[in-house]
């Protein structure tokens, strides 16, 4: 299998410095995309690639980019600046990916941000990184900072007319800022509430300006489209989705770790031959395939490939691609509890179903979980599942937060309706 994004990471984590990083062929992608393409031809590229967002969406990157306006450089109406804005603020439960990309390969990284900024013609670059990622903030530093003096960055980069700052901003941490408009309000000093769309943030984003925002891991593939093309591109593939991933394993595996692989490798060769099976023999329950907020998946799709279409086909979504793995001694109402506690503290509380619905749901749950359901709590969880999915809510959160509990309640009802103690007549 080619390693693609983990091909310059170490087994110490050491990084790959400038000159180290040149030796192994880097910047050759920019130097290629400055020499030979023009920006929107750059964004055709990547389009045509069909590279999809791997912060949890999915979303065509190039598509994505097609939507910021152009301006030529004499015209009057072209803004003073216009925005790359990278999300790694990796807040999902049972994601741990962006982090070893940008401390193990950290130029890789700035690389993807200035051609990336080029294609959709950004002159001022933002990393939003989470807090406490200070390490990948040390590594990126210095990684910026070479990458300045050797003339990769700044003004008229390698004598061209294009012309790019990055700068990190540390978020102070919230899960609500993985909503790219939220995301946005925050990187402005406000409050982290997602906007009203439209105007979408290719419109009216950061500042007001045009900006487009994309997660590291997504970034990090532009790179080696440049290089090497569309159709090598999705020839990495093993499904109906191009290129490799990430994919992560937590909880109860005998190996939790980071692995890149092909995307549209099945669930349980995942698990069984890269995180080396549910720990200690056991049974696998459910596996949260994408994160915290992806609907779980059980031992009847142990074949299902782990991309876009195969997990959606299944009823999940890929998300992240960083499952958590429950094995059979794990009560679900205990899961389901701990998520839904989570989400209904991380919510912004701008919109009434996510604000009150969330803690109600967590209250059933820690209620159900400590013997004091009563009849009609699976009734009313049911319900939360329809007033805080999709299109009842201002954002994803809700719908995102309650996926979990709507995919249980088909999977594990028996199981959660046997915790209501039996009521008996006097």
């Amino acid at each position: 299998m080619e390693k693609v994004l983990t091909k310059n990471i170490r087994d110490d984590r050491e990084p790959l410095w400038l000159a180290d990083y040149e030796a192994a062929g880097g910047y050759r992608a920019l130097r290629k995309a400055l020499a030979e393409f023009e920006p929107q031809a750059l964004t055709q590229l990547v389009k045509d690639a069909n590279l999809r967002g791997r912060g949890g969406a999915g979303f065509p990157a190039g598509m994505k980019w097609s939507f910021m306006p152009r301006f030529e450089a004499d015209d009057p109406e072209r803004p003073p600046y216009v925005y790359l804005v990278a999300n790694a603020d990796e807040m999902e439960p049972g994601t741990f990916k962006d982090r070893l990309l940008m401390e193990g390969d950290p130029h890789q990284f700035v690389e993807s941000l200035i051609i990336s900024s080029y294609a959709i013609g950004a002159n001022r670059c933002y990393v939003f990184l989470r807090g406490e990622y200070v390490g990948c903030a040390r590594r990126l530093e210095r990684a910026i900072a070479e990458a300045e003096e050797a003339g990769y960055l700044g003004e008229h980069i390698l004598g061209t007319d294009f012309s790019l700052r990055i700068r990190l901003h540390m978020s102070a941490g919230r899960y609500i800022c993985g909503e790219e408009t939220a995301l946005l309000s925050a990187l402005e000093g406000k409050r982290a509430v997602p906007r009203s769309k439209p105007p979408f943030p290719a419109q009216s984003g950061l500042f007001g300006r045009p900006t487009t925002v994309n997660n590291v891991e997504t970034l990090c593939n532009v790179p080696h489209i440049v290089l090497n093309g569309v159709d090598w591109y999705k020839s990495l593939g093993r499904h109906k989705d191009a290129g490799t991933k990430l994919f992560g394993a937590s909880g109860h595996v005998a190996k939790p770790g980071l692995v890149e692989l092909p995307l549209g490798t099945p669930l349980g060769e995942l698990i069984e031959e890269h995180f080396g099976g549910v720990r200690e023999g056991r049974a696998l329950k459910a596996v949260l395939p994408g994160g915290g907020s992806t609907p779980m998946l059980t031992r009847e799709h142990w074949d299902t490939p782990m991309d876009f279409e195969g997990c959606g086909a299944a009823g999940s979504r890929l998300g992240t691609g960083t499952m958590v793995v429950i094995d059979e001694t794990t009560p679900i109402v205990g899961v389901l509890k701990n998520l839904e506690q989570f989400y209904a503290q991380e919510s912004c509380g701008w919109c009434t179903p996510c604000r009150d619905g969330l803690p109600w749901t967590a209250r059933l749950l820690a209620g159900l979980e400590a013997g004091n359901g009563r009849p009609g709590d699976i009734d009313l969880l049911a319900m939360h599942c329809k007033f805080l999915g999709p299109g009842k809510t201002f954002c994803a959160h809700a719908p995102g937060a309650i996926g979990p509990l709507e995919s249980a309640l088909t999977y594990f009802r028996d199981e959660l309706e046997a915790l209501i103690p039996e009521v008996t007549e006097a």
